[in-house]
This record gives C-alpha cells, sequence and structure tokens, in this order.
C-alpha cells in the first residue's frame, strides 16, 4: 500500500513518501524534487510540469500557472476580477458561474474548471510516484492553506478525485509543518506538564501563514492560527518588475506591460534577481538581449534599495504575529522556539523583522521547502495500516467561526447559534436539540465575515426532511450532528427523530440494546457535551427544557421531565429514527460532472500517453538511424556491397506512392478487422476471401512495378587515347569550319564514320 504526502503549493510541488527508513521526497524524471505548479496546452498532447515551465514563454496563451488561488472562486469575486490582468491565459465564467481558464488544446478551443486543472497537475504527481515506488498510487494527504474556505477545500477535494487518488485528509500546511517537527522529539514534555510552545511561520510564494503549537510527548495541539493571504514571494517580484518596466520605458521608450512575452521574460529576471539579493548585498545586473523590438536593455538593484521598495510589505510581516500570540493568550516569553518555512522566509528583511519581534534567534531545523510535504507524508503513515508510527496525536483548529441560521416558529422570524467559535479544535462534532413538528432547514455560514479572504459568508443549506410531531400531536424532538471533519469541511452529518413511548409501571422498559448502543455512540462521537437549541413553546416546557439542557451538559443521558405528576409511575422508552438531509452545498461539483471529469482526465493520459510512445519511437528510430549511419561508415563498411544498395535509384515520388498504398492498404485490413471482432461468430463475415485477394492484387499491381524497377544502367566511355589527344580536324579535314559552316553540314551533309564517333569526344 503507498503512503504518500503532496505538498500542492502555488508556485511549486512536492511529493514524499513514508518507507521503512523514514520520510523520503521523490525526484521527478529532471532528478528534480520540486515540480512547477504548471500546465501547458498543445496540439497533440499536454506538459505538466517542469516541461510546461519551459513553455511559459513561447507558449503564453495556453501555459497555466496560479491557477490554484481560483478554487471555490465565482468568476465575479473581486479576487479574480484583480488577477485577470496579471495573467497570460485567459480566464472565463462557467456555466455554474465559477472561473473556469480558457486554452487551445488539439487545436480547438476549450474551457476547464480549476478542478480539471489541478487534477492534471495531481495526476503528474501521482506518476512520478508510482514511478519510484513502482506500484499504484492511491491513498494520499494532500496540503491546503489554513486559511482556505469550505469551498476552496471541497474544489481541492474534488479535484483529487478526478485525479484518481483517495484523499485521506486536506491538512493545513502550518499543521504539516508541525507535524514534521514535532514527532521526531525525544525530548518533549509529559502529558501532565506544561506543554512546549513553538510558533511555525510559513511565507511561500503567494501566502503568510502563522500557527503557534503546542506540545507534548505524543501529542500536537494548534492554539491559534493568522495569516495575510496576498503577501509572499510574488508580492516582492511585483515591486521589481513595476521598478524595471518604469525604468525601462524612461530609458528605452518600450510599453513593456503591452507584450505579454516581454512581461514574462521581465518577471523571470526579477525573480532570479531576487534570489541574489539574498545572498548579495552589494549592486547586481539585470540584463536582457532582445527584449522588445530588438533592444538589449539592462539595469542594476541592490538590495538596500529593494528594501526600500518594499516598505510597506514589510509592514505586514508583524500583525500575524502579533494576532496569533493574542488569540492564544501567550506572551513572547512563553514561546519555546520560532521555525521559518517557506521560500520567502530566505529575504534577510522578513528573518530580520520576525526575529526582532520574538527577540530571539530563528530556528531552521526544517528543510524550508520539505517541510510541508514530509508532514503529509507522516500523516498519510499514521492513517495507513500498512505502517507503524510513534502514537501521535493532532489537534487542528477551525480557522474562522461558523455559525448556523433556522427559522423559529416561536420567534416569528430567524435564529442563529455560533456552534464553532474560531480557533474551536478540529476535527469536532456537536449535537444539537431542535423541537419540530414539521421539515425544517439549517443554513451554515461564517460569522465573521469581515476576516474572510472569500466575499460570500455562506458555506451550505441543509434540509432535514421527514419531520412529523409526536402522536399527541406535540413537538417532536430532532437530534442533529454537526461536524467538522479531518479536512476541514462543516458539514451536517446526521438527524435523528427521538420517538418517545410510554408505559405502565409494572410493565418491563421497552428500550432495545440497539437503541442504547446508538445513543452511547453518540456520546462518544460527539467528544464535548452538547450544544443544544430549544424551540421556546410555553413557560412549562422552557423550564423542563433547561432543566434537560443542563444534565445533558453535564454528561448525562438524555432524560424526559416534562410529564404530568401522574407520569412518574409511567415507564418511558425511547426510540431513533434517523432521517434524511438534503444538501446544498456553496459551488459543489455533482457526482455526474465529477464522473465526466474523471473520464475526460483518463482519455487526456491515454492521449498523452500515445503521443510520448510515438515521440520515443520516432526518437528511437532517429537514433538507430544515425547509430547505423555512422557503422555503415566505419565498422560494418567492409560487410557492404553495391548490390545491397537496390532502392536507391527510386525517386521520393515513387516512394511515397508505395507508402501511400501500403498505409491504405493497412487502414482497410485494420477496419475490417475491428469491424470483424465486434460481429457474432453465427453472422457472415464483413469481408470474403475473394475481397482480400483483390486487394492484395490491387496492392502488389501498384507497388511491384516500382519496387522491381531496375537501376539505369550507366556505360563507362571508351577509351581512345588518338581521339582524346585530338582537338583538331579528323581524318584530314581542313581547318575548323565556323559555327554556322558546322550547323549547316550538321543539318544537310550525310555524316561520315568518322562524324559518328564525334559524340563519344563530346562525352570526353
Amino acid at each position: 500500500m503507498s503512503v504518500v504526502g503532496i505538498d500542492l503549493g502555488f508556485q511549486s510541488c512536492y511529493v514524499a513518501v513514508a518507507r521503512a527508513g523514514g520520510i523520503e521526497t521523490i525526484a521527478n524524471e529532471y532528478s528534480d524534487r520540486c515540480t512547477p505548479a504548471c500546465v501547458s496546452f498543445g496540439p497533440k498532447n499536454r506538459s505538466v510540469g517542469a516541461a510546461a515551465k519551459s513553455q511559459v514563454i513561447s507558449n503564453a496563451k495556453n501555459t497555466v500557472q496560479g491557477f490554484k488561488r481560483f478554487h471555490g472562486r465565482a468568476f465575479s469575486d473581486p479576487f479574480v476580477e484583480a488577477e485577470k490582468s496579471n495573467l497570460a491565459y485567459d480566464v472565463v465564467q462557467l456555466p455554474t458561474g465559477l472561473t473556469g481558464i480558457k486554452v487551445t488544446y488539439m487545436e480547438e478551443e476549450r474551457n476547464f474548471t480549476t478542478e480539471q486543472v489541478t487534477a492534471m497537475l495531481l495526476s503528474k504527481l501521482k506518476e512520478t510516484a508510482e514511478s519510484v515506488l513502482k506500484k499504484p498510487v492511491v491513498d494520499c494527504v494532500v496540503s491546503v492553506p489554513c486559511f482556505y474556505t469550505d469551498a476552496e477545500r471541497r474544489s481541492v477535494m474534488d479535484a483529487t478525485q478526478i485525479a484518481g487518488l483517495n484523499c485521506l485528509r486536506l491538512m493545513n500546511e502550518t499543521t504539516a509543518v508541525a507535524l514534521a517537527y514535532g514527532i521526531y522529539k525525544q525530548d518533549l514534555p509529559a502529558l501532565e506538564e506544561k506543554p512546549r510552545n513553538v510558533v511555525f511561520v510559513d511565507m511561500g510564494h503567494s501566502a503568510y501563514q502563522v500557527s503557534v503549537c503546542a506540545f507534548n510527548r505524543g501529542k500536537l495541539k494548534v492554539l491559534a492560527t493568522a495569516f495575510d493571504t496576498t503577501l509572499g514571494g510574488r508580492k516582492f517580484d511585483e515591486v521589481l518588475v513595476n521598478h524595471f518596466c518604469e525604468e525601462f520605458g524612461k530609458k528605452y521608450k518600450l510599453d513593456i506591460k503591452s507584450k505579454v512575452r516581454a512581461l514574462l521574460r521581465l518577471s523571470q529576471e526579477c525573480e532570479k534577481l531576487k534570489k541574489l539579493m539574498s545572498a548579495n548585498a552589494s549592486d547586481l545586473p539585470l540584463s536582457i538581449e532582445c527584449f522588445m523590438n530588438d533592444i538589449d536593455v539592462s539595469g542594476t538593484m541592490n538590495r538596500s534599495k529593494f528594501l526600500e521598495m518594499c516598505d510597506d510589505l514589510l509592514a505586514r510581516v508583524e500583525p500575524p504575529l502579533r494576532s496569533v500570540l493574542e488569540q492564544s493568550k501567550l506572551r513572547k516569553e512563553d514561546i519555546y522556539a520560532v521555525e521559518i518555512v517557506g521560500g520567502a522566509t530566505r529575504i534577510p528583511a522578513v528573518k530580520e523583522k520576525i526575529s526582532k519581534f520574538f527577540g530571539k534567534e530563528l530556528s531552521t531545523t526544517l528543510n524550508a521547502d520539505e517541510a510541508v510535504t514530509r508532514g503529509c507524508a507522516l500523516q498519510c503513515a499514521i492513517l495507513s495500516p500498512a505502517f507503524k508510527v510513534r502514537e501521535f496525536s493532532i489537534t487542528d483548529v477551525v480557522a474562522y467561526p461558523i455559525s448556523l441560521r433556522w427559522n423559529s416558529p416561536a420567534e416569528e422570524g430567524s435564529s442563529d447559534c455560533e456552534v464553532f467559535p474560531k480557533n474551536h479544535a478540529a476535527p469536532f462534532s456537536k449535537v444539537l436539540t431542535f423541537y419540530r413538528k414539521e421539515p425544517f432547514t439549517l443554513e451554515a455560514y461564517y460569522s465573521s465575515p469581515q476576516d474572510l479572504p472569500y466575499p460570500d459568508p455562506a458555506i451550505a443549506q441543509f434540509s432535514v426532511q421527514k419531520v412529523t410531531p409526536q402522536s399527541d400531536g406535540s413537538s417532536s424532538k430532532v437530534k442533529v450532528k454537526v461536524r467538522v471533519n479531518v479536512h476541514g469541511i462543516f458539514s451536517v452529518s446526521s438527524a435523528s427523530l427521538v420517538e418517545v413511548h410510554k408505559s405502565e409501571e409494572n410493565e418491563e422498559p421497552m428500550e432495545t440494546d440497539q437503541n442504547a448502543k446508538e445513543e452511547e455512540k453518540m456520546q462518544v462521537d460527539q467528544e464535548e457535551p452538547h450544544a443544544e437549541e430549544q424551540q421556546p413553546q410555553t413557560p412549562a416546557e422552557n423550564k423542563t427544557e433547561s432543566e434537560e439542557m443542563e444534565t445533558s451538559q453535564a454528561g448525562s443521558k438524555d432524560k424526559k421531565m416534562d410529564q404530568p405528576p401522574q407520569a412518574k409511575k409511567a415507564k418511558v422508552k425511547t426510540s431513533t429514527v434517523d432521517l434524511p438531509i438534503e444538501s446544498q452545498l456553496l459551488w459543489q461539483l455533482d457526482r455526474e460532472m465529477l464522473g465526466l471529469y474523471t473520464e475526460n482526465e483518463g482519455k487526456m493520459i491515454m492521449q498523452d500517453k500515445l503521443e510520448k510512445e510515438r515521440n520515443d519511437a520516432k526518437n528511437a528510430v532517429e537514433e538507430y538511424v544515425y547509430e547505423m549511419r555512422d557503422k555503415l561508415s566505419g565498422e560494418y563498411e567492409k560487410f557492404v556491397s553495391e548490390d545491397e544498395d537496390q532502392y536507391e535509384h527510386l525517386d521520393a515520388a515513387d516512394m511515397t506512392k508505395v507508402e501511400k498504398s501500403t498505409n491504405e492498404a493497412m487502414e482497410w485490413m485494420n477496419s475490417k478487422l475491428n469491424l470483424q471482432n465486434k460481429q457474432s461468430l453465427t453472422v457472415d463475415p464483413v469481408v470474403k476471401t475473394k475481397e482480400i485477394e483483390a486487394k492484395i492484387k490491387e496492392l502488389t499491381s501498384i507497388c511491384n512495378p516500382i519496387i522491381s524497377k531496375p537501376k539505369p544502367k550507366v556505360e563507362p566511355p571508351k577509351e581512345e587515347p588518338k581521339h582524346a589527344e585530338q582537338n583538331g580536324p579528323v581524318d584530314g579535314q581542313g581547318d575548323n569550319p565556323g559555327p554556322q559552316a558546322a550547323e549547316q553540314g550538321a543539318d544537310t551533309a550525310v555524316p561520315s564514320d568518322a562524324d559518328k564517333k564525334l559524340p563519344e569526344m563530346d562525352i570526353d
């Protein structure tokens, strides 16, 4: 069984596998452990990863990168509107309202969803892992930013399904880093001791994330997270790009932003320059040959000037650090270490800001690029039965507060309740109790839209069906179980109707073992006392319901306390009936579309494979031809005779005619074979011997005259030294006549024997 962790980054991806010797990060076919998050579309196939990255400039309109930020986002999203101007490829609105990517593939325009493009990248990463493991890869753990909303997480989950992967968990990137850090630590405090608090800072290409985690032996608990969803390495690149666009515009009179390819070339060079400035404080050159209009451009930049231009970006480093301390109620002195990962944390000014804020040296014990994928692989190993891993529990948090809203008949309006506050433990379940006589709808939403990097705070609507009143006409008790699962996705996982039956005192209780077990299971699953909501009906009912809520939160079994006084002599039995739930999720792909996309991905994989096989065969033939050509003029030369080269005299038109005829005959034969294979054995064959013989005769009549055409015979000239030495008159003729006389003689005079020999002299 494969155990794979995937870091699905904005700019680059990594794949790690768990093996008996530990975690290993896999290298791709280019011997590089980093695979660019890039997909390029061509007339015959797709290119993914490094092969696609090389086409960013040459095939700019059909090479897609930076698409991860469009997961779960509508085309009308302000974020998408802002991003469109920075893209070399086209984004379009899909019929569902989501953002689609428009490219030319197989010589026709195609619109792909973000899930499909991400699935293409995941398929490539899956193929890379399979080539190393030599076995199929299905189970995996995939990383996502901790600030992803429900819609974005469901979108990534759909992409994993399209790619044929079974995602065991969507893991927050900072949590994966924390796991990679803590699982190998042997000196962590015992469970009863004060935990060790560690801050993890991850600044990558497109986003900045911070989390503070508490470690005990065999235990990791995330206390709080904070983030800046747009601060990353690409923002620093943009500062350089804008600077040089302005400088080259004045210096060389060039409008760089009007040309996509020029802008892409400048972006690539600015990224390289930024990395060089991280290691060098001196002036560094930036030069590009034939940049635009055959003009060479050049400029210089140094670290101090660059930092001045990035003041506003560097000012955004501290707020998330301050936020996690406030949320976790910790002081700087309570922090044991500050671990930094991510490519952009290599910028000296960023490291200085973080170090200065906490007043301590930063820790770089983790691989800045591979820490996330290693943590994902460890989580996959923990979840997989194929590996025995040290016991290590992981408790993540809810990034945004989640509330439920519903119609309340008693209040003649809507009521709401915050089910999961910010930084609530996850995964987690809660059981809510409602009193209803008819079906009702719960609307889930994020209750702090101002903190949400997403335009729509709605999550989903859940309709609880088939709710009926009790036999006496009173409201039924409905238990609704809500959950934030391991993927960080909110759902109403189940709903049940509690039916109450009364019996006389001398009768045995009718509660079955099965019902008792169900109730017991619900108590275990919820992991926390019930958070219940009651529908107020009468003062008496309100009193009994509040008593019931108190007993339930105290951990006791539910007791019916709304019986009349004479009911004290009666026994009560309860039974539960599962209720169906209809979910209406925000931007969710239905099963039919998922199946269609999965099928299309399979077809495209086969097309890529066929094209690869064709190219491999073509390269093999070329390699063989060049190799044999060298050998024929070398070691094999003594074995070759002129008679063996029997078709050299045939011209190209004849060879093309033979090739065309044989190809047509092969196509005819293959089509007949395919038709015959589809026929029943009891039906007459689709082709008969007479037709085959006629086809062979036709092919032979075309090809045989050509391939059997003899070589033209070229007779060597006869040696006649006497004639060869003479340039003057022959056989006693006088002086050479003029051209006119010679021409007249050729037309009128009867040629002599000597004259007949002249052509041979002409040959000489």
